[in-house]
């Protein structure tokens, strides 16, 4: 069983339903097709992370947003 976890910033509101649903069967019929996984045991988890918690070179993703980064 394919265990998927997909963590994204959560900007300008997060992603929409439509978004999250295009990811789950993007990721899904990826590993169908690629490794001949069964999309009915395929797990896809999508973590939306808030941009002050999240760091990328010992700054928050929030500010580096704000400098332009």
């Amino acid at each position: 069983m394919p265990y998927v976890n997909i963590k994204v910033t959560k900007e300008n509101g997060g992603l929409t339903k439509e978004e999250k649903l295009t990811l789950i069967k993007g990721v899904t019929n990826l590993l169908a097709e690629t490794l001949n996984k069964n999309p009915a045991s395929t797990v896809v988890v999508i973590d939306e992370i808030d941009m002050d918690n999240y760091g990328l070179g010992a700054e928050q993703i929030s500010d580096r947003r704000k400098a332009g980064k």
